[in-house]
């Protein structure tokens, strides 16, 4: 096995993340931070193991000093080969040995420390009973916004994935609909998305006619009909960075009642656009979009939060909901994508991803958000 770097960043962006995140724990009162492989680690590092097993790898990061990975010897060489490899300082174990041990004496025996999410219960277990008088902070509550706020070059990845899953959906709408499962457009989707780039497809939700009612219905055998709304919600990563857009689209001509709907979500998603700018608290852009909604007398179905934010995974902090009050900086991304969901019926979500812009925000959707119609 290989380890893998998925990251198009240099050693020097990554050794600056690092820091950054130290300081960043520092200030919140944290002795340090704890990395498990995954999103976190692939951010800051540029590594993961080909394969995650029981065997323990972790990233230290503290205030004044260097990054230390604690790393399985047969996977060391990998790690030391990687894009941050030249960063870090490896701390090695064998089979046998005890990896918390190993890692207790890198840590502040009484420190409380971040953790990444997907760490798995064992090693937090296995940490607890090497340093009983240590604690932990999931990082999601610990630093929400570490990775919130992207540099110019990630916002730039970024509008690259948002731009393949444009030219996904191009192509999309020219297929035949009606007579087709939706499980068969999902696969078009996916295909569409890897042609234009995209490395990994983490959902293509294809939600006709009543299960478009249902905001994750992803695909199933039903057939698509003439007469029929489709919700399309598709994405993934595109060189490590994520895409994430929802168009809905009529089989045949719509009736007037959903023309009235898809109007409306199209207006509270413009709204929702409209609001974004440096200061504004996240929950001023779900206020914007829902009050459109519930202007018209649908509130009570939209059934959401208005956003979340996207980088290195498809769904991260921040989030556009009521009570996160939260100012919008330059340079957080996330999704705006109201939506009016009648049960049994038919459902209707328009999706752009938008980053903060120093004057307001920039689309980095930007196929039409009209009705379309398909065959």
């Amino acid at each position: 096995m290989t380890g893998t770097t998925t990251t198009p960043f240099s050693a020097a962006d990554h050794k600056a993340r690092m820091e950054r995140a130290a300081r960043a724990a520092a200030d919140a009162g944290l002795a340090g931070l704890l990395v498990a492989p995954g999103p976190d680690m692939v951010w800051l590092t540029g590594y993961t193991p080909t394969a995650v097993t029981e065997r323990l790898t972790l990233l230290v990061l503290a205030p004044g000093q260097d990054p230390v990975l604690v790393v399985p010897t047969l996977e060391a060489p990998d790690a030391e080969h990687s894009v941050a490899g030249e960063a870090l300082t490896l701390r090695d174990w064998t089979d046998g040995k005890d990896p918390y041990a190993v890692t207790g004496e890198l840590l502040d025996g009484r420190g409380r420390y971040g953790i990444s999410d997907n760490t798995w219960g064992m090693h937090v277990l296995g940490l607890q009973r090497t340093l009983p008088d240590s604690s932990y902070a999931a990082l999601t509550d610990a630093l929400p916004m570490l990775r919130a706020v992207k540099d110019a070059a990630e916002v730039e990845l970024l509008a690259a994935a948002g731009a393949a899953a444009d030219a996904a959906f191009e192509e999309i709408r020219k297929v035949t609909f009606a007579g087709r499962r939706e499980s068969d457009l999902g696969r078009d989707l996916a295909a569409l998305l890897r042609r234009f780039g995209h490395s990994q497809v983490d959902f293509t939700i294809v939600g006709s006619g009543p299960n478009g009612a249902n905001p994750h219905h992803e695909v199933g055998d039903r057939v698509i009909q003439r007469g029929d709304m489709v919700v399309l919600d598709f994405g993934g990563l595109k060189d490590g960075y994520g895409s994430d857009t929802t168009r809905t689209v009529h089989v045949g001509e719509p009736t007037e009642e959903e023309r009235r709907v898809h109007d409306i979500v199209r207006e509270a998603q413009e709204a929702g656009y409209q609001a974004v700018r440096p200061g504004v608290a996240c929950q001023e852009v779900d206020r914007a979009a829902r009050k459109v909604i519930t202007d018209a007398g649908y509130g009570e179905y939209f059934i959401h939060r208005t956003g979340h934010g996207i980088g290195v995974t498809t769904h991260e902090p921040p989030y556009m909901i009521e009570g996160e009050e939260l100012p919008l900086v330059p340079g957080m991304c996330f999704s705006v994508e109201p939506g009016i969901y009648l049960p049994g019926r038919f459902g209707v979500r328009i999706e752009d991803i938008v980053t903060v812009t120093e004057d307001g925000g920039r689309r980095l959707n930007n196929t039409g958000r009209e009705m379309v119609t398909v065959d």
